[in-house]
């Protein structure tokens, strides 16, 4: 009776339409499963391929060869998310930009689909490859960072800038340790700061629109841009306060500092890009401490940022400083207030927030009326791996020493990049 009912179910199985099983595989949630139920016949493994292959995590330089030589060319379409990182498996050996750029140019000629892309690049790449991304036409999340040694292989801001340019959808863009160009800050070559420069990037073509001229102040300009993330750069270039946006501006903007600069250069850099567009922007990283006394545009604006409704505060942001800061933002629609830090700065931080708590008390309709909601999430030391999270209900009415400050009772596990790429569902 039971060989009975598994030869009909069986039959039952190879009756159903392709559309109706390719129905079912996209049921599949977990990648174990689907991967299981690919081993179990060659028709399965063929209705599987589509999410085997629709996130790709290439985790270094050898992983990306073996992708190219033994998965089919006709995958690639399948697609939606690719992570890359062009390290070599043994972080000794170094190589020429030559071969890596041919290789990526390959996978992103395959990969003609694609929603995100992260780019971690030991070396910079040749400009040829940029032709690369401009048949990236559905491509809206890009992450370039440079994990390699910026003194011996800057990654250069005119690169970027021209990828970033060439790509019609894009959205989201996360830009980490960005050398700016000598052809952009010719000062900064040879400074007592030591701030990373790339030379010899002249060969970066000109682009359509925006010419020679490819500073890092031109991604203010492009169209679609909605999200903006650059951590550990200098952002010490005049033009971020002169470059117009285009009519539909940046909503997220979330700026790092440079640690080659001090903290009071890299303020200065913060406030400058507020200055320009942050009557715009909806929602604030916060990774310098700011003060409403050092403030140029406070002068003719009383609202520095209008449509302001989230703000984060980075751990980079010193503890002593975080009421100053949310001061400064005080006039702003702020809704949401979210602060990351260190595990041992938990019990500092939640103090913090009672003194700022304490003076939102004090002037409850002109310090954040509209604040719904604290959220403060514990970080590991390396920034990435978010532990914890608790919530704070605040209320304008809310007597300080009602406010409680407790640690979760249970910790867990979050990956926390940007933009966020789905989990790998074919890691080499």
């Amino acid at each position: 009776m039971s060989s009975y009912i598994r030869n009909q179910a069986g039959a039952s199985w190879t009756m159903f339409p392709v559309e109706l099983k390719y129905a079912i595989v996209r049921l599949l949630d977990d990648q174990q499963d689907v991967h299981n139920f690919s081993q179990t016949s060659r028709e399965s493994y063929a209705l599987c391929i589509p999410s085997l292959f629709k996130n790709v995590n290439l985790r270094n330089r050898e992983a990306l060869r073996t992708f190219l030589t033994n998965v089919p060319v006709s995958y690639g379409r399948h697609t939606r998310t690719l992570a890359v990182c062009t390290a070599f498996a043994d972080a000794g050996v170094t190589a020429s930009n030559g071969p890596i750029s041919e290789a990526l140019a390959e996978l992103l000629g395959r990969c003609t689909q694609l929603d995100r892309l992260d780019l971690k690049l030991v070396n910079s790449v040749r400009p040829s490859i940029i032709s690369s991304f401009q048949k990236l036409e559905h491509l809206r999340e890009l992450a370039i960072s440079n994990c390699g040694d910026e003194n011996t292989h800057p990654l250069s801001e005119r690169l970027v800038v021209s990828i970033a340019a060439s790509l019609p959808k894009l959205s989201r863009l996360t830009l980490d340790r960005v050398a700016r160009s000598a052809m952009h800050a010719p000062e900064l070559v040879g400074c007592s700061s030591f701030v990373p420069v790339c030379t010899g990037d002249e060969d970066v073509p000109a682009h359509p629109i925006f010419g020679t001229d490819l500073s890092l102040p031109i991604l203010l300009r492009l169209p679609t841009l909605r999200y903006l993330r650059i951590r550990d750069t200098h952002l010490g270039d005049a033009a971020w306060s002169t470059t117009t946006q285009h009519a539909c501006p940046i909503e997220v903007l979330d700026l790092g500092s440079c640690y080659f600069e001090s903290p009071e250069f890299n303020r200065m850099c913060t406030e400058r890009i507020i200055g320009n567009i942050g009557n715009m922007v909806d929602e604030f990283s916060v990774n310098t401490p700011l003060q409403s006394d050092t403030y140029d545009f406070t002068q003719s604006v009383c609202t520095p940022l209008k449509r302001l409704r989230k703000v984060h505060l980075t751990p980079l942001l010193p503890v002593e400083n975080v009421v100053s800061t949310l001061t400064t933002l005080s006039g702003s629609p702020v809704e949401q207030l979210s602060v990351s830090c260190h595990e041992d700065d938990v019990d500092d931080v939640c103090d913090a927030l009672k003194d700022f708590l304490a003076l939102r008390g004090e002037r409850p309709d002109a310090l954040y009326p509209h604040l719904k909601e604290i959220e403060v999430q514990t970080v590991g030391d390396d920034l990435e791996s978010v532990k914890a999270s608790m919530k704070l209900p605040v209320m304008s009415e809310l007597p300080v020493n009602s406010v409680k400050v407790e640690r979760p009772a249970a910790v867990t596990e979050l990956l926390c990049p940007l933009p966020c790429l789905a989990r790998s569902a074919r890691d080499m």
